[in-house]
């Protein structure tokens, strides 16, 4: 039970559930040990899963034509992620989700969450709440990428999130940046 505090916790900033939603919703959440480097969301399988973080660390990338990774999000505890297009739109995924820890996650499956969201309104305002959030966010990242040089792009990362930019890998968070290692290592060194 204690691995779902998180989760509880997460849903509880937003919403109040009722002692039943809170069991309705432990019920359909499946607890997954995941090992470093190895897939949870591969492109071409539909993303079945919602998936929060209790311990570990994720990414989520894709390649272009010429094999280059990309990293379109870095998750720790208490974040979720998926390939959500898939997720939401049932096609096939685009993307890699890959641990770059060992890490322990709950998965949700979509339909189950979108059986108990038209039973439980509170839960249907979190998942709402939540998606307009990562919505809004994504569109400030975009914005930042577009207007932001690489150093600065990397300050506003650093400063925001500590505890991930020292945690993962330097090519990782030099991939989510849009800048090469080398150029990550440049600007480390001169702070």
């Amino acid at each position: 039970m204690s691995h779902y505090k998180g989760i509880l916790d997460n849903i509880a900033r937003y919403v109040k559930l009722s002692d039943d939603e809170i069991e309705q919703f432990i019920s359909i959440l499946k607890t997954t040990r995941i090992k470093k480097r190895q897939f949870v969301v591969q492109p071409g399988f539909v993303s079945e899963y919602r998936n929060y973080i209790v311990e570990g660390a994720v990414r989520v990338f894709y390649l272009d034509d010429h094999g280059k990774e990309h990293t379109v999000s870095i998750g720790i505890e208490d974040w979720f992620f998926t390939d959500f297009y898939s997720y939401l739109n049932r096609t096939p995924a685009e993307y890699f989700a890959e641990a770059l820890e060992n890490s322990l996650i709950l998965q949700m499956k979509y339909e189950d969450v979108e059986e108990l969201c038209a039973r439980i309104h509170p839960l249907c305002q979190y998942f709402r709440l939540f998606s307009e959030r990562a919505l809004s966010y994504s569109l400030k990242r975009t914005i930042s990428s577009i207007s932001k040089n690489s150093e600065e792009r990397y300050w506003e990362y650093v400063n925001k999130y500590p505890q991930i930019a020292n945690r993962v890998p330097q090519y990782v968070l030099a991939s989510y940046l849009g800048i090469s290692p080398e150029s990550l290592s440049r600007i480390r060194s001169r702070s």
